[in-house]
């Protein structure tokens, strides 16, 4: 390992294991939080959007659901300049707090018929306060995983970050199931359905006694000079633009991808497929493993051979194959075709999406990377992930097509290719300083 990635596992008394633990466990408690929430999209909105339609409940939920995604690019401006200037430490243990925070506020939120409308205005709060923190999360975690790491496996430790959110989904896809299935629905109607963003708020301190015994290296975040740099977004815009707006664009087919396949696709065998409840928290629960599997291997794949080819190939995989798989589910809606069809497509979501990710840090030098990672993420995902959702439920209401959703992800995943000619292959390089 190399001195700056020596420097950072031994000064906090870290192994490399704890490291990756300290480093993901933010990402992985946001994606939890975030899988619960898709799980229960029904739920809230009957309980904070009780005056709409069916409809309507479904698509104001989904939509506060992507309104947290606004406040991602100013979350990753404000924490990734923090983090390039102050050090990732500092960043991640705020982020988590505020996590933790956005966790509390939904879990205790009065409903509707409590409080009237300031309910829903609470619960969108919440979100922005998640986006926010969320922006600048994966900045920092990802950019002191690759740099712990040297050119032999630099792609390996990125992609935990990547694997890290399977292992919330996973666990946010159990919860929901097992609370779906052990309660009586208006048991989980009036309470149930809080139990899991409350034990968000009590999963977070752990997180952040973790990343406390955790030090870097001062100079991973300085510039040429030995000193930060004293406005690193405004280096960013102005130095890195095209980097930023390719990074953006390579973006666009992951999230894409990841929000249609892993969190939509529960609420959509539930609503427009009439799928049993459990059955479809059992995808979710399938897309989570196959995520937080099969990204470590793509991370170690992506070590040997070019990660620019890998992910080129699962995304045109992924472009041929969802608008089949689609029809198939839909012309017979039932346990076997849907986890096959989601077992199938988030292998391919995984393989692309974990190289992907260790590129995106990999584009920017050592000074702005973490606010360069962090821009090009939370843009990224705020424009094309964060509604994902809602625009599939929009689709299908105005075209009348099941299979509306597949051409959305489909002209993501086509488009954010074209950024791939244009981006540096770093695979088995160091990293540029």
């Amino acid at each position: 390992m190399n001195s700056v990635g020596m420097t950072a596992v031994r000064k906090g008394g870290l192994s490399r294991k704890q490291l990756i633990f300290a480093a993901t466990i933010g990402n992985a408690l946001e994606f939890f939080d975030f899988t619960v929430y898709s799980f229960f999209a029904l739920t809230i909105g009957k309980l904070f959007f009780p005056t709409m339609s069916s409809y309507g409940q479904l698509l104001a939920s989904v939509a506060t659901f992507g309104v947290g995604f606004v406040m991602r690019p100013l979350g990753g401006v404000v924490i990734g300049a923090y983090a390039d200037r102050a050090g990732r430490k500092p960043a991640m243990t705020l982020t988590i707090f505020m996590m933790a925070l956005g966790c509390a506020l939904i879990g205790l939120a009065p409903t509707y018929a409590q409080i009237g409308v300031a309910a829903p205005m609470i619960i969108v709060f919440a979100r922005l306060l998640q986006g926010f923190s969320a922006g600048g999360e994966v900045g920092a975690s990802t950019t002191l995983l690759i740099e712990a790491g040297t050119p032999a496996n630099r792609g390996l430790l990125g992609s935990y970050q990547f694997a890290s959110q399977g292992l919330g989904v996973s666990f946010g896809a159990l919860m929901a199931g097992i609370l779906t299935m052990s309660l009586h629905p208006a048991s989980l109607l009036s309470w149930g359905w809080r139990v899991p963003f409350l034990m968000g708020v009590a999963i977070a301190p752990i997180g952040m006694w973790i990343r406390r015994r955790l030090e870097e290296q001062a100079s991973t975040h300085a510039g040429t000079d030995g000193r930060p740099v004293r406005m690193p977004v405004l280096t960013v815009l102005r130095d890195h633009w095209r980097r930023a707006l390719l990074g953006t664009l390579l973006t666009m087919g992951s999230t894409v991808i990841a929000y249609v396949v892993t969190f939509y696709m529960p609420t959509y065998a539930i609503h427009e497929l009439k799928v049993p409840a459990p059955t479809a928290l059992l995808a979710g629960l399938v897309s989570g493993v196959v995520t937080f599997v099969v990204g470590p291997l793509a991370g170690l794949l992506s070590d040997r051979i070019s990660r620019r080819a890998l992910v080129f190939w699962p995304r045109v995989a992924v472009v041929l194959l969802i608008w089949p798989a689609f029809q198939w589910l839909s012309s017979g809606p039932d346990a076997a075709r849907l986890l096959i069809t989601v077992g199938g497509l988030s292998v391919l979501l995984a393989l692309q999406a974990a190289p992907a990710i260790t590129m995106l840090p990999e584009m920017f030098p050592r000074a702005v990377r973490a606010t360069g990672m962090a821009i090009v993420y939370s843009v990224g995902v705020a424009i094309f992930g964060g509604f994902a959702q809602a625009i599939a439920t929009w689709l299908i209401k105005v075209t009348g097509d099941l299979h509306a959703p597949a051409w959305y992800v489909m002209v993501c995943a086509a488009l954010s290719c074209l950024a791939l000619p244009f981006i540096r292959d770093l695979t088995g390089k160091p990293l540029e300083d």
